[in-house]
């Protein structure tokens, strides 16, 4: 398993909030448990306690996608940098669950989290998978989704780094609006031609009198 295979671990808790419809869908225990996934052991390990620690995590993560999406390649690796500190991992090599057709072990890297809580746990590997993704892609492929009013978090993996969206659904509304408003525009540019052009034939027809 790729490293960078963990970044969509920061996705998954920076996008639980949608700040500019005043969303947030990390409320509870349960909600928490969720975003572990298939770790269902390391879920488990939530209490009460570590939803407003979540949320805390929540808001340095998606400091990192705005400085990236800023531009601010330099802010956006400090702040990454201060959670790799805080939230500490250690790379180990599995393969006992994984076999090839010989019945071989399908070595890979794994992150191995040795946490207080459940907040450490999940925020050490969040961290770590977003930071092979921008050490392996670069910065600028961590972005915001620019379908207003969402903000959602995404990591871009296209060939030609033109992703803008967090999803097919906000693309569609974003090009519907766009759509509209080039037809807005033509119907108004059209408006003010005929306008002048009805001023003119009057102002010919009165100069002819």
């Amino acid at each position: 398993m790729e490293l960078a295979y963990y970044s969509d671990y920061a996705v998954r808790l920076v996008n639980t909030e949608d700040p500019a419809r005043g969303k947030d869908s990390l409320t509870s225990v349960e909600a928490v448990r969720e975003l572990f996934g298939a770790s269902q052991d390391a879920g488990r390990r939530a209490t009460e306690a570590d939803v407003s620690r979540f949320r805390s995590v929540r808001g340095r993560l998606r400091a990192v996608f705005e400085a990236a999406d800023d531009g601010d390649e330099s802010l956006a690796v400090n702040l990454l940098n201060s959670l790799l500190l805080e939230f500490p991992v250690s790379p180990q090599i599995s393969g006992h669950d994984h076999r090839d057709d010989d019945g071989r072990p399908l070595w890979h890297m794994h992150l191995s989290d040795h946490p207080s809580n459940a907040t450490a746990g999940y925020a050490a590997i969040a961290a770590m998978g977003l930071a092979f993704h921008l050490t392996e892609y670069g910065v600028d492929r961590l972005g915001l989704c620019e379908a207003s009013p969402c903000r959602n978090a995404y990591l871009d993996t296209s060939t030609n780094r033109s992703r803008r969206y967090c999803s097919d659904r906000c693309a569609t509304r974003a090009n519907v609006a766009a759509y509209r408003a080039r037809k807005r525009l033509e119907a108004d540019r059209s408006e003010k031609t005929g306008l002048a052009h009805d001023s003119a034939q009057r102002a010919t027809a009165n100069g002819e009198r």
